[in-house]
């Protein structure tokens, strides 16, 4: 039922491109015609038109021939060039609908799931597909016809001979399909390993500095030979399945000519056929074997494609865990009065982050979030915008469960910056424009001015289209740390969650960064997690968040008069 569904799922993308599909199978087939026409008219040219002696008829049908032959090559450039972009364009349908997939997957999928494996998945998987998609149904109507076609002139020629073939057809066919199945196995571990080494490239290519750094390359260099080998190995297995399959088929396909020439020789010398029964048989047998020869083919594009293909359904069938509920409605008008009511949560089922957390954010209000690592402070704030699902009790924003109202909008209502700032490779421009995509330039110069960076901007040598690089690897720490900055000034939402967000930089621009946040912070719900307390001591609300939960709770003066927790690390970060 897996592989039928799979074959279902793989011939629903011809759905979009039917005409390119309809117009490949009909040159493909008027190919296949042109082909089996041959050895009927030169068995009439030697039968009747040259023995007869009508020349002028004879130079008619070879330029007829001729004809055919240039109609055939147009359709075989069709079949090749828009039997390809049929592939091509399937091809980009499915890594489509696998791209637009993954965006839905939760947090918690691209935490157990490398970046390597997934980008095999997107790019590699689906290479083989293209060729699939034009030659798979093409090489199966094809050769089914000429098979058929052929067969049935065969025996209008000669009926022993035409049934001694069929009787060996049926023992290759058991052959190929015996092979078959050991050659999907192998084609599946083979983009296995493809997706091992593509993972271990790219976590090696982005960690080169720390190799250099701590003068690891002949590790990393093990670690690829290691991987390298096993691809080694798999393609081995591969092509040793392959190499059967081939030479099996070959071997079916020679001893059939030899079958012929034996069997046709023994009929002639008996006197039941003639020279040119047997020479325009062996054509027809040269036109029976071709098909057979391309379904060889087909099979090791079946094996490689298909095995792509269910890795690729594999991750489709991929569901997100946290979506929308089927009532949820749109977070409009929001206010900013966030309530965590007896919320838990773990990441695995077994070590509890957050035990009965219960909490009340009023509208407009700074909420500073410190404590140990650990604790879960940022979890706590990622609870908020559902990257994960609390394990008990609820999450509220201005009333309404933030599981009954749908996730863009609630997430087009909170702007997060984190210490863990990630930049798009592009420009500057681009990166800033992140925060709202239709936003004007003016607006991106504005977002920039208040987060301390535009001054900064203008001396690089192109400006807002300066590139930033892989991960913004051509800024410093704090530049890329003031861009998330703008993308949040730019965003301007009426939640805000700032994650460790002014850690990157020093402390004169911290301080300025500060007073810029404190002023976006007016009339907004801020949650701001921090290690350095000098940032929070200006916030309405202060709580302190261990293992066991909210530990202390109150204002920067009242934390220092109580003397407990919040003191003591305020007074170990300001000691004299």
């Amino acid at each position: 039922m897996e592989k039928k569904s799979s074959l279902t799922h793989f011939a629903s993308y011809y759905r979009r491109h039917w005409r390119l599909f309809v117009l490949d199978l009909i040159s493909a087939l008027l190919i296949a015609v042109i082909d089996l026409s041959f050895p009927l008219v030169s068995r009439y040219a030697m039968t009747t038109l040259l023995p007869g002696k009508l020349f002028d008829t004879f130079f008619v049908i070879m330029g007829v021939l001729v004809a055919a032959y240039l109609l055939k090559a147009l359709f075989m450039y069709i079949v090749t060039y828009w039997g390809h972009t049929l592939g091509v364009r399937m091809e980009a349908d499915m890594r489509h609908d696998l791209f637009t997939h993954l965006q839905k997957l939760s947090f918690s999928f691209y935490d157990k799931n490398r970046t390597g494996q997934l980008m095999s998945r997107v790019t590699t998987d689906l290479f083989d597909i293209t060729e699939l998609a034009h030659h798979g149904p093409e090489d199966l109507f094809v050769s089914l016809i000429t098979i058929i076609g052929a067969f049935i002139v065969m025996l209008g020629i000669n009926v022993k001979l035409a049934c001694i073939l069929i009787i060996l057809v049926p023992v290759g066919i058991l052959f190929a399909l015996m092979q078959r199945k050991r050659m999907m196995r192998a084609s599946r571990r083979v983009k296995e390993r493809t997706a091992g080494i593509n993972s271990g490239l790219e976590s090696s290519i982005s960690g080169a500095r720390v190799a250099k750094a701590f003068t690891n390359e002949a590790f990393e260099v093990d670690k690829f030979m290691e991987s390298n080998e096993r691809f080694k190995r798999s393609k081995g297995e591969f092509y040793s399945a392959m190499g059967v399959f081939l030479s099996g088929v070959d071997f079916f396909t020679s001893l059939f000519s030899v079958v012929v020439i034996a069997f046709g020789g023994y009929l002639i010398m008996r006197g039941e056929f003639d020279y040119v029964g047997l020479i325009t048989f062996s054509l027809y047998v040269a036109t029976f074997l071709q098909p057979i020869r391309k379904l060889s083919t087909f099979m090791e594009q079946f094996s490689s494609g298909m095995a792509g293909f269910h890795r690729f359904r594999e991750l489709l069938d991929e569901q997100p865990e946290i979506i929308d509920a089927p009532d949820a409605v749109a977070l409009k008008d929001v206010k900013g009065d966030i309530v965590f009511d007896d919320v838990s949560f773990s990441y695995n089922d077994k070590t509890k982050v957050l035990r009965h957390l219960g909490l009340k954010i009023d509208a407009g209000k700074t909420l500073a979030i410190v404590g140990p690592s650990g604790g879960g402070k940022t979890t706590m704030c990622h609870l908020i915008p559902r990257f994960y699902e609390a394990s008990g009790g609820r999450i509220t924003i201005d009333g309404h469960d933030i599981k009954d109202v749908t996730l863009l909008s609630l997430r087009q209502n909170i702007g997060i910056v984190s210490q863990e700032v990630f930049l798009f490779a592009g420009t500057i421009r681009d990166n800033i424009r992140y925060g709202r995509i239709d936003a004007t330039d003016a607006e991106i110069i504005q977002a920039a001015k208040r987060a301390e960076i535009h001054d900064m901007v203008m001396e690089m040598e192109n400006g807002y289209d300066t590139q930033v690089g892989e991960r913004g690897i051509r800024l410093s720490g704090g530049q890329k740390q003031r861009i998330s900055i703008a993308r949040i000034f730019l965003k301007n939402p009426p939640i805000l969650i700032l994650d460790e967000a002014t850690s990157a930089l020093d402390t004169v621009t911290e301080k300025r960064i500060q007073k810029a946040f404190e002023a976006l912070a007016v009339g907004r719900t801020t949650l701001v997690i921090a290690h350095r307390l000098s940032t929070v001591r200006n916030a309405d609300e202060i709580i302190v968040i261990d293992e066991e939960g909210v530990a202390e709770r109150g204002t920067h003066a009242q934390l220092i008069g109580l003397g407990g927790q919040y003191a003591k690390l305020y007074n170990s970060q300001f000691k004299e």
